[in-house]
């Protein structure tokens, strides 16, 4: 089984990406941006160059622009063309634990906690030892109605796995802003899922090869690009389980202020996509600018 693992960074190897790297079974790919150093060296891994991914596509280069995490597209691509099974998308700020890869339940029937819910959307972090807390992407129009009392064991095949992360999770600017968390997630709530789709990130997770050719991380719409590319997937009939936290995050130094505003788009539009796009999941189209819309089209060409 080929597995890969996909990142993309501005940073010399991090002591994450080193880590990843000297990991045996699996693949590292990672992909350049202007910033990144000139001199960028992996032991192992594959480093995708600016120059090399202008010269794979330059028509999406341009689509998606460069200095942004939506370059990771590319590392998609590159496992796509190595025809890897299983894709690990990954942050260099996630420091793998021993666990790590550890646990897969991708493509095979495992028993699951399983929630159901009548909103329109699940928040996997509520459901764990930190219930005052969010994953980046839910509605905040539902926080205050999140209900985890029904409850069940259920045997579920996922297409999807994102793993959690200790230290500092993926929440939003607001609820980092006000709550500055430092997490230890108790692996006793997991593996878990529900009836309903739930936000999931390009960090830590792990996706099988059918869903590639959906998985998209939008270029142009702020920090919902991993976010709208979760909804999008679970919209195509993926499922995805929520695991254990198998990183620690030692989070890039961050503005919360800015992030904030890269997040707006979500706080206007999640309530309305998790209602829409369960019946119709291109009606994701209508939330996109025209240069993501483009870039989404040049990205489908490769699976064509």
């Amino acid at each position: 089984m080929k597995k890969v693992i996909v990142t993309t960074t501005i940073n010399p190897p991090t002591k994450a990406i080193k880590k990843f790297d000297a990991l045996s079974d699996w693949e590292l790919v990672v992909i350049g941006d202007l910033k990144t150093p000139k001199d960028y060296h992996l032991d192992r891994g594959i480093y995708v160059t600016p120059e090399m991914q202008e010269a794979f596509d330059k028509e999406l280069s341009d689509a998606i622009g460069w200095n942004c995490i939506q370059r990771r597209n590319f590392g998609l691509l590159w496992a796509n063309q190595l025809n890897a099974d299983i894709i690990a998308v990954i942050d260099d700020d996630n420091i793998p634990t021993e666990n790590w890869g550890q646990n897969l339940l991708l493509a095979q029937e495992s028993d699951v906690n399983y929630y159901e819910t009548e909103l329109p959307a699940f928040d996997p972090i509520g459901a764990t030892n930190y219930p005052h807390l969010w994953h980046r992407g839910y509605p905040l129009q539902l926080l205050a109605k999140r209900d985890y009392s029904q409850k069940s064991k259920k045997k579920v095949t996922a297409d999807i796995q994102a793993d959690f992360w200790n230290g500092d999770p993926d929440i939003d600017a607001i609820c980092r802003m006000e709550h500055a968390p430092e997490c230890t997630f108790d692996a006793s709530f997991f593996p878990m899922t529900a009836n309903k789709m739930a936000p999931f990130n390009s960090q830590n997770t792990f996706i099988t090869k059918k869903v590639l050719k959906d998985y998209f991380l939008f270029p142009h719409v702020g920090r919902m690009d991993d976010i709208w590319a979760a909804y999008y997937v679970q919209a195509k009939n993926n499922t995805v389980v929520f695991h254990e936290a198998s990183v620690y995050q030692d989070r890039n130094i961050h503005d919360l202020i800015k992030d904030m505003k890269q997040e707006y788009m979500g706080y206007e539009n999640n309530l309305k996509m998790v209602n829409e796009l369960p019946q119709n999941p291109d009606a994701i189209l209508s939330y996109l600018p025209e240069k993501s819309k483009h870039a989404f089209e040049l990205y489908k060409k490769h699976f064509k």
